[in-house]
C-alpha cells in the first residue's frame, strides 16, 4: 500500500491532534489561561516545523531573517479561533523579491492546516520606525517573542532597535492608544453594563486588559527603568488576576460554542455558560447544577468593573495631555470650583492631579474614610466637578464600609448630602463610583437588587442598574444642551428642566424608578414605589415632597403608555391629565420619560417620539391651566391650522376644506403644511390612478405613503405588500377623511438590505406596492414565497395580548395589540379586523425591541364595539396571531 504520508502531513496532522486534546482538556475542566497557552505551544511546534522543513530546501532562509510572534500570539495567549500574527523580519541586507515566494509558501503551508494566519513582512528598519497613521502596529510590536530563523536579527530588534522607538515616540504612542480606547469605548456608549457585550471589545473586557499591559510597558519604556513599571501604574491586584483569568475561560467558551471567532455573549450563550459555571468553580457544576444565568453575568460585571477600574486608574495616572475621552481632565471652570472648596484639614479630602484623595488617618480625628461628614462631601464635589477618586482612597472606603455605616445619620442631613450628589452635572459617573465602592447601597439598601441586573426583552440595551445612570446622564444633558446627542431636543425639554422646583426629587426618583424590577412580581412601578416609600421615610420628607416622589415612581409608565394613544383625542389627554393632576408633577413625569426613553438606548428617542412626547405635554399642561372656554379655544386652534394649509395652496381654499373635513386633528398637527399639500395633490390625481405613493428610501428607515379611496382590507393589504418584500414595519398610522379618502404612512426597515444593495430595485418595489393596492397582484401569491423561509428564533417570547377600552375616546373603541413583532403580523392583525366588520378610525403602529404594539381606533357600523363584539373579535386576533407565528 503506497504510503501519502509527507513530513509536513505529519506535522498538520499532529497538530490537529493537539487541538482536539485542548479542547477535551477545556471541556474537563482546564483553565481558559491553560487553554490559550497551550495553544500558542502547539503553534509554535508547527510553525517551527514547517520553518524547519522550508530552510532544508531554501538557502535564503537560512540567515537575515526572523520570524516573530505579535499580538496575542506574541504574549503566548492564543484563543482557540483567534488569528495568529506573525512577523517575518528582515535584516537591511536581505532583498525582500529574493524571500517573497519562500515566505508565500511558509504562510501558505500554514493557511493549509487551518490557521487564521496574518502576515506581514518588514524590514527591521521598517519596524522599528514608528508609524503614526499606524498605531495599532507598534501596540502589537510590544508583544513580541522570537518564533524560528536568524536570531541575531530579532536580538537587534528587540533589544535595540524597538527599546530606542519606544524611547523616542512613546509619548505620541501613548496618545493614540488613549485615542484609541476611548474611540472604543464612546462604540459602547462608555460603559459595560451591556446585557450582550462583547468581551472583546466592550469596555471592562480583554482589549482593556491589553491597554493596562501596555501602558506598564510604555511607562518604563519612556524612562528606560523598571520601576516605574513597578510602581504607581502598576495597580493590578488578586482581583484584577482573577478577572483577568475569568476573561480568558469565558472566551475559549464562546470560541468553542461557536466554532468560530464570536466573542458577544448572546443570551444564549450567557445561559450555557451559567451552567457549564464557566470561569467559576466549575467543579460545583457536577455537585449542584448549572448556575442561573442572572446570578453568572453578575459575575461577569464584577470582574468588567474591575478590569474597567484598573485601567481607569492607569490612565489617571498618565500626563494629562495624553488622557482622552472621559478620561480627559476637567476645564477651568471645574477646576476654580475645587478650589472654593474648604481647606483640605477641614473637609478631609483633597485634589491632585484630578483626583480626589481621602486626607491621612489621624489618631485624634480618626480615619476619614470611616466620616460620612468627610466621605459624602467628597462625592458632592466629585459630582460638581467630574473629577475621579485615587485608587487609596477606594480601598480605604471599602475597607471602611462597615464603620461608615455605623456613624451615618439618616432623616434631614443625609437628604442634604443626596441632594448635593444628585444634582451635579456629573451625578452619572460619581453615583456609578459609589455604586461600584457599595456606599450607594450602604445610603439606599433597596438598590442592590437591581446590581448588574439583566432583563431580556430586547428593548433595553443595559443591565438595570446603568439603564438609570444613563438616564440620570441624560437629565444632566438638558442643561447643557449644546453637547448634547440629542441636540434640538434636549434644548428644547431643557427648557421645562429649568423651570422644575423640587430637581433634587426627579433625581432621586430616576435612581429609584425601576428597583422594583429586583422583586420580579411583574409590576415593577408598584414595587419601586413601595421600596420609594420606605426611603421617603427615612429621609423625613415632608408629605407634599413624598407624593411628588411616589407619583412620579407610580406613574413613571404612564406618558409612554399615553403616546400609544390619539394624543390629540380629548379623552387621552384628560384620562393622562388626571394621574398627574398638577403642572409640576407633569413637568417632572415629561423630563423622566423623555430621559427614560433615550436610555434604552441611543437610537430609542426618535424625532417622532421626541415630537409626540412635547405635545402631550403641551396638550396636558394647556388641559391643566385651561379656562372654561377651552372648547373655542380648540376650535380656533383647528381652524388655524386649516388656514396654513390654504396658505401654500392658493386659490383652493373650497376644495382644502373639503379634503381635510373628516380627518382627526391628530392628522393635521403630525403633518407640515408642505406635507399635506402633497397628499391633497395626490387625491387630485385619482382620475390618472386611484393609488397614489410616494416613496423616500433611507439607510435606517424608509417611508411609503399611501393615499386612496378607502376600500376592505386596505390597511391589511398594504401591510402585506410591505412583509412580502421583507420589510418589517417600526411603525405607522392611517387617517381617512368624510370623503372616504385614507392617508395610510409606514416607516419600515430593510431586513434584507434588498432596497440598500440594489438601488435599481426601488422602483420595481414600488410598482411590486402599487399593483398589490390597485388589485393587480394577489398579495398572498406574494407572501406565500416569503412564509416559506425559515424565521430565526426571537431572543424574548412575547406572550400576545390584546385589550379594549371605551372611556378613552368619545366615538371609538381602543384596541391594543401587544404580541412577538414578526413579519406579516400587521397584516393578520388588520385582516382579523376587517373580518369582523370593523373599521380602522385612526391607526398608530409601533416597536419596541421584538415587542409589537398596535393601538387601532376602531368602529362597527359607525359605532364603538358592545363587549360581545369585543370578546368575539379577540378570539380572531389571537387566532390570526397565533397562525402568523406558526
Amino acid at each position: 500500500m503506497q504510503n501519502d504520508e509527507t513530513p509536513g502531513n505529519g506535522i498538520r496532522g499532529e497538530y490537529q491532534r493537539r487541538m482536539l486534546a485542548i479542547r477535551d482538556a477545556f471541556e474537563a475542566g482546564a483553565t481558559g489561561a491553560a487553554t490559550i497557552a497551550a495553544r500558542a505551544q502547539a503553534m509554535d511546534e508547527l510553525i517551527v516545523g514547517v520553518w524547519s522543513q522550508a530552510t532544508e530546501t531554501t538557502p535564503e532562509l537560512r540567515s537575515g531573517i526572523a520570524l516573530v510572534a505579535l499580538g496575542g500570539y506574541g504574549r503566548s495567549e492564543l484563543f482557540p479561533y483567534s488569528d495568529v500574527d506573525v512577523m517575518y523580519l528582515l535584516d537591511g541586507k536581505v532583498s525582500e523579491e529574493r524571500v517573497k515566494q519562500p515566505i508565500r509558501r511558509i504562510s501558505q503551508e500554514l493557511w493549509d492546516c487551518g490557521i487564521r494566519l496574518s502576515p506581514l513582512t518588514r524590514k527591521r528598519s521598517e519596524a522599528e520606525r514608528f508609524d503614526p497613521d499606524n498605531v495599532e502596529f507598534a501596540l502589537s510590536s510590544l508583544d513580541h517573542r522570537l518564533l524560528a530563523g536568524d536570531a541575531a536579527v530579532y536580538e537587534r530588534f528587540a533589544r535595540t532597535g524597538l527599546p530606542k522607538m519606544l524611547e523616542r515616540d512613546g509619548k505620541t504612542i501613548v496618545q493614540g492608544l488613549v485615542d484609541l480606547t476611548a474611540e472604543r469605548h464612546k462604540k459602547y456608549g462608555d460603559t459595560l453594563f451591556h446585557l450582550e457585550p462583547s468581551i472583546k471589545d466592550c469596555p471592562g473586557g480583554l482589549r482593556d486588559v491589553h491597554v493596562c499591559a501596555w501602558l506598564k510597558t510604555l511607562a518604563g519604556a519612556s524612562t528606560g527603568t523598571k520601576a516605574s513599571v513597578d510602581g504607581e501604574q502598576s495597580v493590578e491586584g488578586e482581583e484584577f488576576r482573577q478577572a483577568v483569568e475569568f476573561l480568558f475561560s469565558v472566551r475559549c467558551f464562546l470560541h468553542y460554542r461557536h466554532d468560530r471567532d464570536d466573542n458577544t455573549l448572546d443570551w444564549q450563550a450567557q445561559d450555557a455558560a451559567a451552567g457549564a459555571w464557566m470561569g467559576m468553580e466549575r467543579r460545583r457544576a457536577a455537585r449542584e447544577g448549572g448556575a442561573d444565568a442572572a446570578y453568572w453575568m453578575r459575575q461577569y460585571f464584577r470582574h468588567a468593573r474591575a478590569v474597567e477600574r484598573n485601567l481607569t486608574h492607569m490612565l489617571e495616572v498618565t500626563p494629562p495631555k495624553q488622557r482622552g475621552g472621559r478620561w480627559a481632565v476637567v476645564g477651568k471652570a471645574a477646576l476654580s470650583k475645587v478650589r472654593r472648596q474648604p481647606e483640605p484639614a477641614v473637609v478631609g479630602y483633597r485634589v491632585e492631579n484630578g483626583r480626589a484623595v481621602l486626607g491621612v488617618a489621624n489618631g485624634a480625628a480618626g480615619d476619614p474614610a470611616q466620616d460620612p461628614e468627610v466621605v459624602l462631601p467628597l462625592f458632592a464635589a466629585m459630582s460638581r466637578t467630574g473629577y475621579g477618586l485615587d485608587r487609596a482612597s477606594e480601598e480605604r472606603m471599602s475597607q471602611a464600609l462597615p464603620l461608615l455605616s455605623a456613624h451615618l445619620e439618616e432623616g434631614p442631613v443625609l437628604w442634604r448630602h443626596l441632594q448635593e450628589i444628585l444634582l451635579g452635572a456629573h451625578a452619572g459617573n460619581t453615583l456609578r463610583a459609589m455604586h461600584a465602592l457599595g456606599i450607594l447601597e450602604l445610603l439606599i439598601p433597596e438598590f442592590h437588587g437591581i446590581d448588574a441586573l439583566v432583563i431580556r426583552d430586547a428593548y433595553h440595551r443595559y443591565t438595570v442598574d446603568e439603564h438609570t445612570m444613563v438616564l440620570i446622564d441624560t437629565l444632566h444633558g438638558m442643561e447643557t444642551p449644546q453637547t448634547s446627542p440629542l441636540g434640538e431636543w434636549a434644548g428644547r425639554f431643557g427648557g421645562i428642566l429649568r423651570d422644575v422646583q423640587h430637581g433634587a426629587l426627579l433625581y432621586l426618583g430616576a435612581l429609584l424608578h425601576d428597583t422594583g424590577k429586583g422583586r420580579n412580581t411583574g409590576d415593577h412601578a408598584r414595587e419601586s414605589a413601595l421600596m420609594a416609600e420606605n426611603v421617603a421615610g427615612r429621609l423625613e420628607l415632608d408629605a407634599y415632597e413624598s407624593e411628588l416622589l411616589l407619583g412620579l415612581i407610580r406613574n413613571h409608565l404612564e406618558m409612554s403608555a399615553a403616546l400609544r394613544r390619539d394624543i390629540f383625542d380629548l379623552e387621552t389627554v384628560r384620562a393622562f391629565a388626571g394621574k398627574v393632576q398638577t403642572p409640576e408633577a407633569l413637568r417632572m413625569l415629561t423630563l423622566f420619560t423623555y430621559a427614560d426613553i433615550a436610555a434604552v438606548h441611543p437610537d430609542a428617542l426618535t424625532p417622532w417620539k421626541a415630537e409626540n412626547l412635547w405635545r402631550l405635554y403641551l396638550a396636558t399642561a394647556n388641559y391643566l391651566d385651561r379656562s372654561v372656554d377651552d372648547e373655542r379655544v380648540g376650535a380656533r386652534v383647528g381652524k388655524d391650522l386649516v388656514r396654513r394649509v390654504v396658505g401654500v395652496l392658493p386659490g383652493k381654499k373650497a376644495e382644502v376644506e373639503a379634503f381635510l373635513e373628516g380627518f382627526p386633528e391628530r392628522y393635521l398637527r403630525t403633518r407640515t403644511p408642505e406635507q399635506v399639500r402633497m397628499h391633497f395633490e395626490m387625491a387630485q390625481r385619482f382620475a390618472e390612478d386611484k393609488v397614489q405613493l410616494e416613496f423616500h428610501y433611507g439607510p435606517e428607515t424608509s417611508e411609503i405613503t399611501l393615499v386612496t379611496p378607502d376600500r376592505a382590507m386596505l390597511f391589511a393589504d398594504m401591510a402585506g405588500a410591505l412583509a412580502a418584500w421583507g420589510m418589517n414595519i417600526v411603525t405607522a398610522d392611517a387617517f381617512s377623511n368624510r370623503q372616504g379618502v385614507v392617508v395610510d404612512n409606514f416607516r419600515f426597515t430593510d431586513t434584507f438590505r434588498t432596497l440598500e444593495m440594489n438601488a435599481s430595485e426601488h422602483a420595481t418595489f414600488v410598482k411590486s406596492v402599487h399593483d398589490a393596492m390597485a388589485g393587480k397582484a394577489a398579495v398572498e401569491k406574494l407572501l406565500a414565497g416569503r412564509r416559506r423561509g425559515r424565521r430565526k428564533a426571537p431572543k424574548v417570547v412575547v406572550q400576545a395580548r390584546v385589550d379594549f377600552d371605551d372611556e378613552v375616546s368619545s366615538h371609538s373603541t381602543l384596541l391594543q395589540v401587544v404580541a412577538q413583532d414578526m413579519p406579516g403580523l400587521l397584516r393578520s392583525v388588520s385582516q382579523a379586523l376587517a373580518s369582523r366588520g370593523c373599521n380602522i378610525e385612526v391607526a398608530l403602529v409601533d416597536t419596541e425591541g421584538e415587542t409589537a404594539i398596535d393601538v387601532f381606533y376602531v368602529t362597527r357600523h359607525g359605532a364603538k364595539l358592545d363587549p360581545d363584539q369585543q370578546r368575539e373579535l379577540k378570539k380572531e386576533l389571537l387566532k390570526a396571531i397565533e397562525a402568523n407565528a406558526g
